[in-house]
Order: C-alpha cells, then structure tokens, then sequence
C-alpha cells in the first residue's frame, strides 16, 4: 500500500512514539538486570535491534534515557496514587492518608526497580534534570501535604513540639508552589502543615525503602513494620 505524502508525517510520528515506547520497555528490562548504573545505549540499542547511531535519532545519550525513565517512573507512581486516593471519601481525611499510603507501598512492590531508580542510589556522573523531573516527583508529596492542609484547616492538627518546621516549609514551598495534585496552595499553608506533610512522606518512603532494599532484616513481618511506620506519619499530620 502507498502512503500519501499527507499521511506520511502521521505515520512517522505513529512509527517514532512506537520506537519510544518500546524503547523506554527495554530501558526497565536493563534496569532491572543491570542497575541504573549499568545502563548502557549499546546494549539497548542491541536489544532494540539497533545500532546506537538508529538510536540517537530517539534519544540523546544514556542520560537522557534515565531522564525519561525517571520521568515515566514518577509519572506511573503519581497516576496509581492518585486513582487510589480518588476511591476514599473525600471528607475523610484518615481515609485518603491510609488509601494513599497502602496505594504507594503497592506500587513499590509491583516496580521495585523503579523505586530503586527514584529513591535509591544516585547514579554515578548524572544528574535529573529539575525542569522534567519536577513536576512528575512532587504529585505524591503534594497529595499528602494536601490532605494535612485540610487536617489543619479543621483545626485537627497541633504543631510539633521541636523547632525546625520554618526552614523544612520554605524549602517544601519551593518544591511544591504550582503543583494542584494534593489541592494545596503551600504559599497559603502555615510552616508546620507543610513540615508535617513532608515528614510523613519521608516516613513512608523510607518505610517502602527499607523494605525494597532488604534493611529490615530477617524473621519480619514487612507489612507490619510499613503499618507501624505509616500510623507514626499518620500522628504527626493528624496530631
């Protein structure tokens, strides 16, 4: 069959968003046989049945290809979050926090590599570019810093009895200023509901963590010790 010249760019552009896709597959294949560090164009160029010079027409260089699977990583955590915390009655705060957590482990679990990705090790002479990988990591964190604004708007919530919430909340506001997934305006919040919001999500990631990269140890109950984690994150945004 003779393509027009009309429908020629659509083709291409069909042809290339296939070639992305399939390469970003393989990008996680390699990742999980080989680490973040050991990702290689070459060999995924191989895989691809390329030869790396085809490849670069797709994408620049490995960096670039950590750059896009950090971003689908956090694209794909954010989504099943996100469609998790919109099953729970809105009105229940303790509801969403809990959905949105046990939602995060679950994910972890099913993409450990992933997580490893954008929670583990840093990757050795790379760094993410913020203005791509910004916006995708701070859905979740907005999200739960969301539900601790509505927390402290009900006058739930009570203040940590340490100092330090006034430095953790400017850094915070940068991060999240922009961001509506957790409905949250931080530059409206006081320091301490955007200091709680992030301590929580520390706690829980680093529960998720500490499970995924076998810190915990033998002869343990891994989703015990996630729920003891989580209820800690839970007193400090409810009070």
């Amino acid at each position: 069959m003779t393509v027009s010249a009309s429908a020629a760019p659509g083709v291409r552009a069909l042809r290339r968003a296939a070639v992305e896709a399939e390469l970003l597959e393989v990008g996680r294949r390699h990742l999980a046989e080989h680490g973040a560090a050991g990702l290689s164009i070459r060999a995924v160029a191989r895989d691809l049945g390329m030869v790396p010079s085809a490849l670069f027409r797709y994408v620049s260089g490995r960096d670039e290809l950590l750059t896009r699977l950090i971003v689908a990583a956090y694209t794909s955590l954010g989504d099943a979050v996100v469609a998790a915390h919109a099953s729970a009655p809105p009105d229940d705060p303790r509801a969403r926090f809990w959905t949105l957590a046990q939602a995060l482990r679950a994910w972890a679990l099913a993409h450990p590599h992933e997580w490893a990705l954008v929670f583990g090790t840093p990757v050795p002479q790379y760094e993410a570019p913020g203005e791509q990988t910004t916006e995708p990591a701070t859905v979740v964190p907005a999200l739960l810093v969301g539900i601790g604004a509505d927390v402290y708007a009900a006058g739930e919530a009570s203040p940590p009895p340490f100092p330090g919430a006034d430095e953790l909340a400017l850094h915070a506001t940068e991060h999240l200023r922009g961001r509506d997934a957790g409905r949250v305006n931080p530059d409206a919040l006081p320091p301490v509901a955007l200091a709680n919001g992030i301590t929580a999500w520390t706690l829980l990631v680093g529960a998720v963590s500490s499970e995924l990269f076998g810190h915990q140890g033998p002869n343990h109950d891994p989703a015990q010790l996630f729920d003891y984690a989580a209820r800690c994150a839970e007193a400090i945004l409810f009070g």
